[in-house]
């Protein structure tokens, strides 16, 4: 059995932190996130890494965060631009900016994926314990429309500094039937509530299962993007040009209401640590030095 790839989007830029978080320092040492995501995978048995980045980034990124891990694993880069994969007969829309989306991250890394793999953010502190989830998933004998997702408690997964987007899950014997992309969630306390007009309040409970971006795919999946992303071009872009998304979690989603796949709900109580806000850093920091302190990571993650 093929070691699984790990796919880490690192395209984003930043905007409501206000710089290239995916390269912050979170650590005295100046690991950003992704080292950290780096190790947990290098034990949970993951040989190779597929950064997306955008070229604008590529030689401080390479500088910052590939050279390190080059030893411990087999490194690629792929880029994901607007027009990056970008179906004959489609063009860009005047004045879009906007990244078409994680499901379009993802083909454009179809050409240097050839057996199971893990797709992360870049930005997200998912914990050692996802990891070892779907590494063990991944490693496993399945079909190859059997995919796998990290699901996390939502009051595991929330900041005190603004709003977060998860994908809500529904379950029914450990896997998923459906997901639902809620752009804007708030903390109430140990629950939430999420917004769609930014006036009205529809409340979650602390324990509803979400989606982290962390999933576990064969390369079915990536036949899947080349074909939905097309109907994306025609039917979501032409009513909002400027900012439909291709989510990755829509792909799936479809997939399961047409009966074409299953995904299997690896839960985890781990703490998911991220940098939404900048205001989110020092909190990262703390959790970060905190866990050096308990042994969960060495003084130095690659010497």
């Amino acid at each position: 059995m093929k070691k699984p790839t790990l796919v880490v989007m690192a395209a984003g830029m930043g905007s409501r932190f206000g710089g290239l978080k995916q390269m912050t320092p979170i650590d005295p040492q100046g690991n950003s996130i992704i080292q950290y995501s780096l190790y947990d995978a290098r034990l949970a048995g993951f040989d190779k890494v597929v950064f997306i980045i955008k070229h604008e980034i590529e030689h401080d990124f390479r500088e910052k965060v590939g050279r390190g891990v080059e030893p411990y694993f087999d490194v690629s880069y792929v880029f994901q631009e607007l027009t990056s994969c970008l179906p004959q007969g489609f063009t860009v829309p005047e004045g879009r900016t906007k990244p078409w989306g994680t499901g379009h991250a993802v083909l454009c890394a179809r050409g240097v994926i050839d057996g199971p793999f893990a797709v992360i953010n870049s930005d997200d502190f998912y914990g050692r314990g996802a990891f070892t989830a779907i590494g063990g998933f991944l490693t496993g004998q399945h079909a190859d429309n059997a995919y796998a997702m990290v699901g996390y408690r939502l009051h595991n997964a929330m900041t005190e500094h603004g709003s977060v987007a998860r994908g809500v899950c529904e379950l029914r014997d450990g896997y998923l039937t459906g997901i639902t992309e809620r752009t804007h969630i708030e903390k109430r306390g140990d629950d939430a509530a999420f917004t769609e007009d930014g006036e009205h309040f529809t409340p979650l409970s602390g324990d509803t299962t979400v989606s982290m971006n962390f999933w576990g795919f064969t390369p079915r999946i990536l036949d899947e993007l080349a074909a939905e992303f097309p109907r994306f071009l025609q039917e979501s872009v032409s009513v909002n040009p400027l900012k439909a998304e291709f989510y990755l979690p829509t792909v799936a989603n479809n997939q399961l209401a047409a009966n074409r796949a299953t995904v299997r709900v690896l839960h985890t109580d781990e703490s998911w640590h991220g940098v939404t806000y900048r205001e989110d850093l020092a909190s990262v920091q703390e959790s970060v030095a905190a866990m050096h302190a308990a042994g969960i990571y060495p003084p130095v993650l690659f010497e």
